[in-house]
């Protein structure tokens, strides 16, 4: 029997360009982002309206992703922005192509 494989990803929304950035690990990034868009659960992107989806990596191991996110979310504003710039350099809502 073949062995199924998951996808995680982490994920960076932003409220705009260079705006107010939320860094998160989901297992349906689609699904996920779409949660933040219609501010489903409360928390901090309802609060900071942070719904643009800028990032993403795709992972096979959920150990991987969450220290991936764990390290995203330490690195300094800069670093995070030159990462969202270096793919995504107009900041587009990337939720749409992925869905």
């Amino acid at each position: 029997m073949p062995r199924v494989r998951f996808h995680y990803y982490v994920y960076i929304l932003a409220s705009k360009r260079n705006g107010t950035l939320y860094i998160g690990v989901t297992n349906n990034v689609g699904r996920r982002v779409w949660e933040h868009k219609l501010e489903i659960l409360p928390g901090f992107t309802e609060q900071y309206h942070v719904h643009r989806l800028v990032y993403v990596e795709l992972f096979y191991d959920i150990n991987s992703a969450i220290l991936r996110e764990k390290q995203l979310k330490n690195w300094r504003r800069e670093w995070k922005i030159s990462l969202i710039e270096s793919h995504n350099p107009l900041w587009e809502d990337l939720h749409t192509k992925i869905i």
